[in-house]
């Protein structure tokens, strides 16, 4: 959860959806563990000592509660030394713990046990991934006679299907659910567990962060194997587009970037580019910058980029990529960037503040993106004038208007989209970008029409309120 914990898109989205739905008078609470990153100052007061049952183990943790820095949102922190007094929050590197599954069904069990003593009772519960995904069925199941869960509706958000919680079923004894719930209906999945499922299974309501997403995972092709299972549960899935917190991210009041500028006058923005060549020692020449900031990780394309990297270099133009992630790729990426040495421009390193520089220097964002539930760098991009480029699939064709001459005329078009996830599909839509730099009348429209989009956590919280609605109204 931003700001205490940032490992991906679900930390903006449990940073600014809350935020947004206080400022409606909602009265909201978050929970999550209590990692070791987080500041002890930021770590509020004990409550009360809360116990799981897990099944083969009990084990015992406290209930602490603070409040989001800088906001007036209640925090619920699970303290439990062994399970989150670590380094790293899933694990280290490309390896997760082998005891996640055990420490993410405590935390759950714990919360339900510790929150039922606060005497405060929620109208809902919304419970995000297969970290959570066990709550909506341990609230129908072991806790459906209690006063404090007794007929409590649920909401499960599905930010990314591809991790589902997928462990050995002799871990079945560590999760606090009951072996009766390990049938192909619930939690076995090809002998194995699937924690996901149960929060499919038992949720009252389901959803995921776009409306093309929602579509595409109940297909083979987006499903990851689920595909068939959510089908089941077709009536009660929705896709919600995320929203962007446009306090953080603001070309207008950035304090990241070295110039603030707006859609009226873009004269910062020149002054941004001409500082990020600088500070990546490219030359200070009038070429298209292209920029991507991502983990390096197979589903954002970047073993296919890599492919294309010769024909998109042989245009006079400059590329800069920024994140972490799979070590094999982070190497070929570091290779590529030898190779390249006047045109290109690797930064194998996690930094908020330059990914802000990046956005604000850039002339295009680049998502060649295998699948995106959401994404938020493209939307990100178009508050900050830089055209997105874009594959066309789940939030990314949801949210960017493709650069096409009815859309340039009617003033829609915010950004160019990849049609399908292949080197020279990658190669022509950067083609399309060179050829877009080449006519700055028409690349002014577009940037002007992508900073006039309005993707605020605003309206996306009132669908959330409103499927909140849905959920109480059949828990």
């Amino acid at each position: 959860m931003a700001p205490l914990v940032v490992t991906g898109g679900l930390a903006d989205v449990a940073g600014a959806l809350p935020r947004a739905l206080r400022a409606q008078g909602h009265d909201v609470r978050v929970a999550m563990p209590c990692y070791d990153v987080i500041p002890p100052e930021a770590r509020g007061e004990q409550c009360c000592m809360c116990v799981a049952d897990l099944g083969a183990k009990t084990a015992y943790g406290t209930l602490r509660k603070a409040t989001v820095p800088g906001t007036d949102v209640p925090l619920y922190l699970i303290e439990h030394e062994a399970y989150f007094g670590r380094g790293n929050l899933y694990g280290t590197g490309a390896y997760e713990y082998p005891d996640n599954a055990e420490r993410f069904c405590f935390f759950s069990l714990a919360l339900l046990h510790g929150l039922g003593q606060t005497g405060w009772r929620p109208d809902i519960v919304h419970c995000n991934d297969w970290h959570t995904a066990t709550i909506p069925a341990l609230i129908k199941t072991r806790l459906a006679h209690t006063a404090a869960w007794r007929r409590m509706p649920t909401l499960f958000t599905i930010h990314n299907l591809a991790y589902q919680g997928r462990y050995k079923a002799r871990l079945l004894p560590y999760t606090g659910l009951s072996a009766d719930l390990f049938t192909p209906d619930c939690l076995e999945f090809y002998g194995d567990i699937n924690l996901m499922k149960a929060g499919i299974a038992f949720a009252s309501q389901l959803n995921t962060v776009s409306p093309r997403y929602a579509k595409e995972i109940q297909t083979p092709e987006f499903g990851d194997g689920l595909d068939g299972f959510l089908k089941t549960r077709a009536n009660a899935l929705s896709g919600i587009l995320n929203g962007v917190d446009y306090g953080v991210w603001n070309p207008e009041t950035d304090p990241d970037i070295p110039r603030n500028y707006c859609a009226d006058d873009l004269a910062g923005k020149a002054i941004c580019k001409r500082e990020v060549q600088r500070m990546l020692g490219l030359p200070e020449r009038d070429v298209p910058l292209v920029v991507m900031v991502s983990r390096i990780h197979w589903q954002k394309g970047i073993d296919v980029l890599l492919l294309a990297l010769d024909h998109i270099l042989a245009h006079d133009l400059q590329l800069a990529i920024l994140g972490t992630g799979d070590p094999r790729l982070e190497d070929d990426l570091r290779e590529a960037g030898r190779r390249f040495p006047d045109r290109m421009r690797v930064m194998l390193k996690f930094d908020v503040a330059l990914s802000h520089q990046l956005e604000a220097g850039a002339d295009f964002f680049l998502m060649p993106s295998r699948f995106e539930p959401c994404g938020l760098s493209q939307m990100y991009s178009m508050a900050y004038g830089t055209v997105p480029i874009v594959r066309e699939t789940g939030g990314l064709a949801d949210s960017v208007t493709p650069v096409t001459k009815a859309h340039i005329d009617n003033g829609r078009a915010t950004g160019i989209l990849i049609p399908e996830l292949t080197s020279d599909a990658i190669a022509r839509s950067i083609q399309r970008a060179v050829d877009l730099y080449r006519l700055p009348d028409t690349l002014h429209r577009v940037r002007s029409a992508a900073m006039q989009a309005d993707f605020s956590w605003d309206r996306s919280s009132r669908a959330y309120v409103e499927l909140y609605r849905k959920a109480i109204a059949r828990p």
